[in-house]
């Protein structure tokens, strides 16, 4: 079964300090391949709490899609998790080069653990499994973040993660299943706090050009929260004609 399952939907700071939905990030299993997306707090806790239960060393492999907290902060545990407490080396840890350098939120001593470590790089394309990805444009963020499109044997799943909108930023996620982080509700607190981060006009205008199969907004801030994610996901199905979803904590999308 090939299924998108997500540990959590908080987006933004005070979302996820207040856990008002969880932070856990996105589990993935696709063509016998496990992968987890953006291990934020409390993603372990997650991934054991599920039902079914998701156990954490059947993981093939982690994808850091930027070095934020509330992508990053169980990035540690989950890897020792993966590995059996560094008792079986095995799988490939994906993150930008700024999660390892100077002020690294990957451990020195957690990198031992696993095969590989791969640093993630614009317009370049890697192997997990039976899957291929590839990260085809750097986001403007305030750290170095990268969206993702995913390949398997029947279809093609696009993630936008956190990122200022900028020119034609649709074009390089087209996958047949879109995954937008949708933080904001409206354009004005991007205005007046420089906030670089997806609102709902960003993401309706990425729904109207790509028609994807299925678009799921996920990563929501406080104004999306306040403003019910499900009514906007609705509202904006009935006016593209696209299957819009909003996603819940611990939602699953059976793909198949």
């Amino acid at each position: 079964m090939n299924k998108i399952k997500f540990l959590g939907t908080a987006g933004a700071r005070f979302v996820v300090m207040k856990q008002l939905r969880a932070s856990g990030g996105i589990w993935m299993t696709l063509d016998d391949t496990k992968i987890l997306v953006d291990p934020g707090p409390g993603c372990l806790v997650r991934c054991l709490s599920s039902r079914p239960k998701l156990n954490p060393r059947d993981l093939d492999g982690i994808i850091l899609t930027h070095r934020h907290i509330d992508h990053s902060n169980d990035i540690n545990v989950m890897i020792e998790a993966m590995t059996n407490g560094g008792f079986k080396k095995k799988g490939i840890v994906f993150a930008p080069s700024d999660a390892l350098e100077e002020d690294p939120v990957i451990f020195k001593y957690v990198k031992d653990y696993v095969h590989k470590i791969e640093i993630l790089k614009e317009k370049e394309s890697y192997t997990l499994g039976n899957i291929s990805f590839s990260t085809p444009i750097k986001h403007i963020h305030g750290v170095e973040t990268y969206g993702l499109n995913i390949h398997t044997k029947n279809c093609s799943i696009s993630v936008i993660t956190d990122t200022k909108y900028f020119e034609n930023l649709e074009s390089y996620y087209t996958g047949e299943i879109l995954i937008i982080n949708t933080i904001l509700y409206d354009d004005r607190y991007k205005e007046n706090k420089g906030i670089r981060h997806l609102s709902v006009k960003d993401a309706e205008k990425i729904i109207s050009v790509n028609k994807p199969k299925v678009c799921i907004l996920t990563h929501f801030g406080m104004t999306m929260i306040k403003m019910k994610p499900w009514e906007i996901a609705e509202n904006l199905s009935e006016k593209h004609r696209v299957k819009v979803i909003a996603a819940r904590d611990g939602m699953e999308l059976d793909i198949d």
